[in-house]
């Protein structure tokens, strides 16, 4: 049972997807069962096996940042700060009232500036080591995005940059709700933030063969716990939190989206790509999440699932769910992957896909598994295929999130009650 004493609440939050800028058009997307994928624009892929993914093609920096200030950051660093700006604007925090050694970043990226990276090592081999840029270290490493936004932010408390693969963003979070507990902060601005549509990253995973190969059907490609799935689809992005102590939240009057209870993080100790076959890790941090919220499992209603359209991933986190959540896992448990719509953002995605669930504690819908036509047998859950689905009473929701390394952390929100 958790003994904590400092509750944690969400006040605020911003999404960068590839449905654009902002929650409400995310989510409008998601209920409606609308697929972000499509061929890619911003770098030529002609020559590569996989040409298309989540691309936020509508973005502009320019119109939320600074021009100057914008052309020294990498892509990934834009997303992301403009999805704290996204947060800060949706929670209303004025830091001219606050004190700003009380308020931390923790800003995570699985792979940082690959774009920086790329340029500045073809503009060496090409013309010399005179022609990379000054500003290629500050641009492509990994913490600089929690670093632009405290600066953005006046953000003088905890900072840091975790890098978990593709648990990055919920790691942020978990340990930033961990702080605000502990009382190292009151406010902290965390998530993650990726832009992985690069040469490199789409050849590397190719190779890998971990990414579908439906150059003629984008949107059909992302098709997690089905049978016909053939990999997971790159995606970049940016999810952002706010989170505060209750009655600091209280105090300045701001809105509570949800409350913030629990958090697992487990290692798998088993492959650098390949999940426990049996479920084990991932089992474990839904486990310690449950536990150290203090809840049992059939006060969840709603996992939004890693789910991310690979054959083994699939399979692995069903077999966890049924672990942990038992004979409910197959009768009342709610599970999706909103990735059959945005795709995999990597680093970002527990944050966006936090978002997510704090909208379906919100609204009672939960979006849809989209292209689960032919469901795998081994996948026997309810993943509320292809259609929203509007439900009674939810209470609980949990993310998961499982990285290459074998890192996995689960996140819990509640309803917020006095």
């Amino acid at each position: 049972m958790s003994n904590k004493t400092r509750r944690v609440v969400i006040t605020g939050m911003g999404v960068v997807s590839p449905f654009g800028v902002g929650l409400d058009l995310f989510w409008d997307n998601l209920v409606k069962g609308n697929s972000g994928i499509k061929p890619i624009t911003i770098i030529d892929l002609s020559e590569h096996p996989v040409r298309f993914g989540g691309e936020c093609s509508d973005f502009d920096p320019d119109l939320y940042l600074d021009k100057k200030e914008a052309k020294k950051m990498d892509r990934f660093t834009q997303l992301g700060a403009v999805a704290a700006i996204e947060a800060m604007k949706n929670s209303g925090l004025d830091m001219s009232k606050e004190d700003p050694t009380r308020l931390g970043v923790y800003i995570g990226s699985a792979s940082g500036g690959m774009s920086t990276i790329e340029k500045n090592h073809q503009a060496i081999m090409e013309k010399g080591p005179s022609k990379c840029s000054p500003f290629t270290v500050p641009m492509m490493i990994v913490d600089i995005a929690a670093g632009r936004i405290s600066i953005m932010f006046n953000a003088k408390g905890p900072n840091k940059c975790i890098v978990t693969a593709c648990a990055t963003a919920s790691h942020c979070l978990g340990d930033a709700f961990r702080t605000i507990v502990y009382g190292d902060a009151d406010m902290m601005i965390a998530g993650g933030c990726e832009a992985p549509l690069t040469s490199l990253a789409m050849a590397g995973f190719s190779s890998a063969r971990t990414l579908s190969r439906r150059n003629d059907a984008p949107t059909l490609a992302s098709r997690p716990f089905d049978k016909d799935r053939d990999g997971f689809v790159m995606s970049e992005g940016a999810g952002v939190f706010v989170l505060e102590e209750l009655e600091h939240a209280l105090a300045r009057g701001a809105k509570i989206y949800a409350e913030f209870v629990g958090y697992g993080a487990t290692a798998d100790a088993n492959d650098i790509v390949a999940p426990c076959a049996d479920g084990d890790g991932a089992g474990r941090a839904m486990q310690c999440a449950l536990n150290d919220a203090g809840m049992k499992p059939e006060e969840i209603q709603y996992i939004n699932a890693h789910g991310t359209s690979t054959s083994l991933g699939d399979i692995a986190e069903t077999i966890a769910v049924k672990r942990v959540f038992g004979d409910y896992a197959k009768n009342g448990l709610l599970v999706n992957s909103t990735k059959s719509m945005t795709g995999h953002a990597l680093g970002a995605a527990g944050a966006i896909e936090a978002a997510a669930c704090v909208k379906v504690l919100q609204t009672g819908v939960v979006p849809p598994t989209i292209n689960l036509d032919n469901p795998d047998e081994e996948c026997d859950l309810d993943y509320v295929p292809n259609v929203a689905r509007k439900v009674d009473n939810i209470n609980g929701v949990m993310s998961n999130s499982f990285g290459f390394g074998g890192h996995n952390a689960s996140i819990i929100f509640k309803r917020y009650e006095k």
